[in-house]
């Protein structure tokens, strides 16, 4: 028990335990995955949008739209591959 009390104290006198919180909450919160998500789909929405304002999409504009749909699938797995195992 001396042991334990003697780990908290040392923690509490530890510089740098702001940052160290600070990163913890970041990383439960996954705000930079969150922010990546939600950047992709405002990306991709405004795509969409400009492809469906062409006249005659070109092979070239197709692709364009297909790449980023497809970049969609892969960030989507990443996101919800990502997630943290409880108790291991």
């Amino acid at each position: 028990m001396k042991e334990w009390k003697g780990k908290i104290k040392n923690m509490a006198d530890n510089q740098y335990q702001k940052w160290i919180d600070l990163a913890y909450m970041v990383d439960q919160w996954r705000i930079f995955p969150r922010l990546f998500i939600t950047t992709y789909i405002y990306l991709l929405y405004k795509v969409v949008i400009w492809y469906m304002d062409l006249a005659a999409p070109s092979m070239e504009q197709s692709g364009l739209v297909s790449v980023v749909v497809g970049a969609g699938a892969a960030w989507f797995g990443l996101y919800t591959g990502s997630s943290k195992t409880q108790g291991k």
